[in-house]
């Protein structure tokens, strides 16, 4: 007898109280439930399967801090089904150069996390899957991307948010050209300094990206005086894009040039350099104006951090106190489009922008453009100045027509150099020839 239970069958008796049924053993069970769990044929899992098949793309990652070739063209993997909420996947056409990735490089941008870590804050493409909650972007769509970091590459996740629907008629360069440069000159323009029209602005480094963003839309207000600083060779270009007084920094003072023309000076000081150029921006207001810092172009002098250049610009930054701002009737402001927090005014800004693109107000000016394999060549174009407008990042792989034309090309001013030598030496025997001749007659 069992304690408390029934007495167990012997194995002569038919065990009557063992209930018989039509349910398969346990053992069968598992393998009924197993069979269920396998893809079906002809049912969609193929699609599942395929978002769990890692895809691979190329990316330029940021591997140290020092010179361009401290990026590097690298091959990552990924899967489409490890979107989080509220993310999409972009597969970039169209990447911007700006002024952070140069100093992030240098280790001098503070919003860049350590390396490795890819670049690029925008860019411009078509999306190619989204999270199961995003509801307002679906497969297919065109559209500018912007991100703190990580958008030079082929494929890049972003918050659906922080993506925009690129109109029509606009292509994906200019696209990835708008946003950091239109949204820093708008908002310095017309949230911070409250452009209105009959009032002057100067703009330093006139022919680069948001110096050609602010040009173009100080030329929505009417009656705006622009003075702008850039090189010689590049004063043409800026006078027909809206620069009023074109500077050039490099053989003129420009505060004695806009003195010239405005004896009081101008109402906006749009400054990207800093150091002395601060203290040169603040003297040049008028009562009532205001200055306006959004960088330190003057700390990088080189592909790497030049510790002397930094203490030089600091040395010579700009220093007062609250009462000689009363006293001057001036206003100062730093603006850092990386700190703006408020996603409400970061998506009125740039629909905004849209709305005067599609207006024909505004048009990002593409300079240069370069593939991924070349972004030491751009890097070098940007830091070296030679810039007018945007220079554009692509990712996709540059073709090997592209290359065996620059092939060609190298090759046959190879021989010509070959030919020249072959002549030159050519020469020299027959001049040798002609003096042993000379020599016996």
């Amino acid at each position: 007898m069992m304690s408390g239970e029934e007495e167990a069958p012997t194995p002569q008796q038919e065990p009557e109280q063992v209930k018989k049924t039509d349910e398969p053993p346990p053992a069968a069970a598992a393998a009924e439930e197993e069979e269920k769990a396998k893809p079906a044929s002809g049912s969609g899992s193929p699609a599942s399967a395929e978002e769990e098949k890692p895809i691979t793309y190329r990316a330029l990652v940021l591997t140290g801090y020092g010179g361009c070739d401290k990026i590097k063209l690298q091959v990552k993997s990924m899967k489409k089904a490890s979107l989080k909420a509220g993310e999409v996947l972009v597969r970039v056409k169209a990447c911007g150069l700006n002024f952070a990735e140069l100093l992030g490089k240098q280790g001098l941008y503070e919003l860049l996390p350590s390396p490795p870590v890819t670049l690029g804050m925008e860019g411009s493409g078509v999306i190619e899957a989204v999270a199961e909650d995003v509801t307002d972007r679906k497969v297919g769509d065109r559209v500018i991307a912007m991100n703190r970091h990580g958008m030079w590459q082929e494929l890049a996740v972003v918050p659906a948010n922080r993506t925009f629907p690129i109109p029509d008629g606009m292509s994906f360069e200019e696209a990835a050209a708008l946003p950091i440069n239109y949204m820093t000159a708008y908002m310095m323009l017309f949230e911070m300094a409250n452009l209105r029209p009959g009032k002057s602005v100067l703009i330093h480094m006139a022919a680069g990206g948001v110096g050609i963003a602010a040009t173009q839309l100080c030329q929505t207000v009417q009656d705006v005086t622009i003075f702008g600083t850039a090189s010689a060779s590049k004063h043409e270009t800026i006078s027909q894009g809206g620069v009023t007084h074109p500077i050039d920094y490099r053989t003129k003072d420009y505060v004695t040039e806009v003195r010239k023309i405005s004896p009081k000076g101008v109402d906006i000081v749009l400054d990207p350099l800093g150091g002395a150029d601060t203290q040169k921006g603040f003297g040049l207001l008028k009562p009532l104006g205001m200055l306006i810092v959004f960088g330190a172009a003057n700390c990088v002098t080189g592909q790497k951090k030049n510790l002397l250049a930094m203490a030089k610009t600091w040395y010579n930054q700009l220093t007062l106190n609250t009462l000689k701002l009363m006293q001057t009737n001036k206003a100062i402001s730093g603006f850092h489009l990386g700190y703006i927090r408020d996603e409400e005014l970061f998506e009125r800004t740039l629909v905004k922008l849209l709305e005067l693109y599609q207006q024909g107000k505004i048009k990002p000016h593409i300079d240069s453009r370069y593939h991924f394999e070349e972004v030491a060549d751009a890097m070098k174009r940007m830091h070296d100045r030679q810039n007018i407008g945007k220079v554009i990042l692509l990712p996709e792989p540059k073709k090997s027509e592209e290359k065996s034309e620059e092939k060609t090309e190298s090759n046959a001013e190879a021989a010509e150099n070959v030919e020249k030598a072959e002549a030159a030496v050519s020469e020299k025997k027959e001049d040798a020839a002609e003096e042993v001749e000379a020599g016996k007659d």
